[in-house]
């Protein structure tokens, strides 16, 4: 049965990225003969963060957007077709200062949109992309991983539930920077084993 993936990375750093290298082992244990994989990564390239215009253009009926609208919207489209069209995403996020990376929240705002990935109903908002699973692999220097201090995993718990990914997986290398060999291990091995 063909896989689709969609890849995202947010770490700053490409060299030494313990996130990008655990979720490249991850999405290769993950693959088979017939996956593709679609690669976004935002650590390098961050979409833009939200303007007046987007928003604007965002609560502008469809029908009635003009072209400069549309071309405002056109990034959050791509993004909100990349994550709709994949089986399952795959989002390497490390902890900076507690929580996501700006440019990986700036994804999040680009796809988080009323109407395309989420809708208000009489008894509050529902997620529109039910259905599908993510994993998540969180790396930090010195943040344990859903300890009080940690704004990241339940933060993305939560807002995947909110757009209708309720089917989450966390793989977690934390406190780097305490146990860098002992904490390695566990994410491989939670990769390792039958239950990712």
């Amino acid at each position: 049965m063909a896989n689709h993936i969609l890849h995202i990375n947010s770490s700053a750093r490409t060299d030494g990225s313990q996130s990008r290298a655990l979720a490249a082992k991850l999405i290769e244990h993950l693959s088979h003969d017939t996956t593709t994989v679609t690669h976004r990564d935002v650590g390098t390239n961050p979409p833009a963060i939200l303007s007046e215009d987007w928003v604007n253009a965002n609560f502008t009926p469809a029908e009635n957007r003009t072209d400069a609208q549309n071309q405002t919207l056109a990034l959050s489209d791509e993004l909100i077709g990349e994550i709709e069209a994949a089986d399952t995403r795959v989002l390497a996020v490390p902890i900076y200062n507690f929580g996501v990376p700006a440019a990986f929240k700036a994804w999040i705002d680009q796809i988080a949109r009323a109407g395309k990935t989420f809708k208000y109903t009489e008894n509050g908002p529902v997620g529109l992309l039910e259905g599908k699973q993510a994993y998540v692999v969180i790396t930090s220097g010195g943040t344990e991983a859903d300890s009080a201090i940690d704004f990241t995993t339940p933060y993305l718990r939560h807002v995947l539930g909110f757009i209708g990914i309720n089917d989450v997986y966390v793989i977690a290398a934390d406190q780097l920077m305490l146990d860098a060999e002992g904490t390695l291990k566990k994410a491989n091995d939670a990769i390792e084993a039958d239950t990712v």
